[in-house]
């Protein structure tokens, strides 16, 4: 009865040594060889990295802190408005005026805000309903942007009971120059 105590023992401590093995070279071929490569050449910066340089309003406030920017893959939706997304959507759709547009697409603006709750770092991608970039009416643009850079639309987003600078994004889908949807 010992022996096959014994034996179920050493076959179990075997077994888990053997999966803990199985594992370990699992997660080292996957680090160094099952990988997708990046081409840093091409993509120098991270998943919603903003040209500081390039963007629109990005002199009118400055990152605070280090300047990390958190919430960088996608966005923070659920943090980032103040009050709520209806409250937000409200406020754009009530001082929004079409002014004879008559362009149908997106404007999708990409931005940074920062610990006070200030939006800047504008980068916007405007493009047609087939998802083509397309120029759309520069006035409505920069009304959109007005208001989503307003500040009253942005929280403070806190991380370890500090404030901190993130990354946001809105996409206006407007058709016939109405806007008939916002996301995220």
């Amino acid at each position: 009865m010992k022996k096959i105590k014994k034996l179920k023992i050493t076959l179990y401590v075997f077994s888990i040594l053997l999966l803990g093995g199985i594992t370990t070279y699992a997660i080292l071929y996957y680090n160094f060889y099952g990988k997708f490569k990046i081409d840093t050449q091409q993509f120098p910066h991270h998943i919603g990295y903003i040209d500081q340089e390039k963007a629109l309003l990005n002199n009118t406030y400055t990152l605070c802190g280090d300047r990390s920017i958190y919430k960088i893959h996608h966005g923070a939706p659920d943090d980032a408005f103040e009050g709520s997304k209806k409250k937000f959507k409200n406020f754009i759709l009530s001082n929004y005026k079409n002014e004879s547009y008559t362009d149908s697409g997106y404007a999708n603006f990409r931005f940074l805000i920062n610990c006070e709750g200030n939006a800047g770092w504008f980068e916007i991608i405007e493009m047609n309903l087939d998802l083509e970039e397309s120029p759309l009416d520069k006035n409505m643009v920069k009304q959109l942007l007005k208001l989503t850079s307003d500040s009253r639309n942005w929280a403070i987003f806190s991380y370890k009971n500090q404030p901190r600078n993130y990354y946001m994004y809105i996409s206006y889908r407007i058709e016939n120059g109405e806007i008939v949807e916002i996301l995220p």
